[in-house]
């Protein structure tokens, strides 16, 4: 399983923060700004990588070449999803790096050497935390960071998030198998309570296609209480048209 810390990327490696997205489509990062990598790799129309990451659109830029501005390339729409803005963004491939675990203690730092992402635009980051360079999406598409973490280390497409009770404290997200062990020694992995998940047929994304499916995460709610008293409300607005996945 992989612990998830600061994201390192791209080459040389630095440490790029990122605002988690537990629905987010995938990983967008600002490229506009002091964006600088070997090893960056735009996605070329009609690739592989633009059909996995789900991109019809292929286009060109006006401007010098760099990450972020390429001719013959794929985008996407990076969406900032707590202000709702997003904007055309190139996908690209580059290095990632990860803090590694076995669930008990830490391990090696272990790297994707072609993780998909999107190239934001710096206007983004407003009204995100101060000193975030992009927003890394959870949701359950095939180019969420569930999804590719699982592709290229072999485990289950399933990832913990343990919030932290302090800003003094780091919070931290476990993807793959349990087991999730938290100090002092506690498995916390033994205690989950799970429900099963919903698909929402129609996609919350700020931009979407017709018939395009949502990648949130969503739940079965039969009531709402509030201090044990139920909430006065039209129950048949808590449904959804939706199979269990």
């Amino acid at each position: 399983m992989l612990l998830m810390g600061n994201v390192k990327e791209p080459t040389p490696l630095v440490s790029i923060n990122v605002v988690v997205d537990l629905g987010g489509q995938y990983l967008w990062v600002d490229c506009d700004r002091n964006y600088v990598s070997l090893s960056y790799t735009p996605a070329r129309c009609n690739s592989a990588q633009c059909s996995l990451a789900s991109s019809g659109a292929c286009g060109t830029c006006n401007g010098p070449a760099r990450p972020g501005c390429n001719n013959n390339t794929c985008s996407l729409f990076p969406e900032n999803t707590v202000t709702r803005t997003a904007t055309g963004g190139e996908v690209a491939q580059d290095v990632v790096s990860l803090q590694a675990t076995n669930g008990k203690n830490p391990g090696p730092v272990v790297s994707i050497p072609r993780f998909l992402f999107t190239c934001g635009s710096t206007f983004l980051l407003e009204g995100l935390a101060s000193g975030v360079q992009g927003m890394a999406g959870l949701g359950r598409g095939r180019i969420g960071l569930p999804s590719q973490f699982a592709a290229a280390f072999s485990f289950n497409r399933k990832f913990a998030v343990c919030l932290t009770s302090t800003t003094s404290a780091n919070g931290v997200i476990f993807f793959g198998n349990s087991p999730y062990v938290m100090l002092p020694n506690i498995d916390i992995s033994t205690s989950l309570i799970y429900t099963p998940l919903l698909i929402n047929p129609v996609s919350t994304a700020g931009v979407f296609s017709q018939g395009e499916k949502s990648v949130e995460y969503f739940i079965g709610v039969k009531s709402i209480k509030v201090n044990e008293k139920s909430i006065s409300l039209n129950t048949s607005l808590l449904s959804i048209s939706s199979v269990t996945v």
